[in-house]
């Protein structure tokens, strides 16, 4: 009659022994996570009960939880520079083999550094480039209406456009990406035209004044009149800025100057005025 192996070690006083055999990791669910850390990570795998720690690529991570059957350890992933780490867990039976994370980094928003050129007319039509980074697929605002012809350069670092219309003075750039928003330093300045005079209507008028008299031309906008060196009175600009209304002042008998006068230039009407 055979006698159990063990019992006969027992009868022979010799302990009982088994092999201790480190935990095994069989993958980290998901296998991937951001570069800030702090997002649960579930360890699979055999004999992971109790953890006393867990690494990825060298930082330790927190452990949230443990089967009691060392099958599963849940941890917070700590953060670490982007790229792909080895994972590993440790028990009193030794340390496992390594598991890969990777940790990859998130899409940063958009930066913009500045603008070429900083100026233009305020008739808008001024190709434009504008530097930075995450730019790739953004839209861009001159205050509140947008560029034209808006093309990113592959890297996302330069893109190029055309200005919209805008007022006189200085107005916001912002550029604009799924990811957010960056405005430019500094902005852009609309310049405004220098006024053009065509004609005075009419050309004649008593030289008592009080003639009403319309101006034609462009960049009329914010206008005074003199008429022979004389303001006139009651002027009004039309909102197009190409036609201006107004009534001539007393002056000598005679052909005088007209000229218009916009903080961006002045104008002389072709012919002047006559009092009569």
């Amino acid at each position: 009659m055979s006698v159990p192996v063990a019992s006969t070690i027992a009868s022979a006083g010799l302990p009982l022994a088994f092999p201790v055999v480190p935990p095994v990791l069989v993958a980290g669910v998901p296998a991937f996570g951001p570069t800030s850390g702090g997002n649960k990570v579930l360890l699979l795998g055999l004999g992971l009960s109790p953890a006393t720690g867990v690494s990825f690529g060298g930082t330790p991570a927190t452990i949230v939880s443990q089967d009691l059957f060392g099958f599963i350890t849940v941890v917070t992933a700590p953060a670490h520079a982007a790229g792909t780490v080895s994972v590993t867990l440790t028990t009193a039976t030794g340390t496992s083999n390594a598991v890969s994370y990777t940790y990859i980094a998130a899409p940063l928003p958009p930066t913009a550094a500045s603008i070429t050129p900083v100026s233009g007319p305020v008739a808008g039509g001024t190709p434009f480039t504008i530097t930075g980074t995450g730019l790739s697929n953004a839209a861009v605002l001159f205050g509140a209406l947008p560029a034209t012809g808006v093309v990113v350069n592959v890297a996302g670092t330069s893109l190029t456009g055309v200005t919209p219309p805008g007022v006189a003075g200085n107005t916001t750039v912002t550029v604009i990406t799924p990811l957010g928003t960056a405005s430019v330093p500094g902005g852009y300045t609309y310049i405004a035209a220098a006024p053009t005079a065509t004609a005075i209507i009419p050309a004649t008028g008593l030289a008592a004044g009080g003639t009403p008299f319309v101006i034609t031309g462009s960049g009329l906008s914010g206008a005074t009149v003199t008429v022979g060196g004389v303001p006139a009175t009651g002027v009004v600009v039309d909102p197009t800025g190409t036609v201006l209304f107004g009534i001539t002042p007393a002056g000598a008998a005679g052909n005088v100057p007209v000229v218009v006068t916009t903080p961006a230039g002045n104008a002389a009407v072709p012919g002047g005025y006559t009092f009569v």
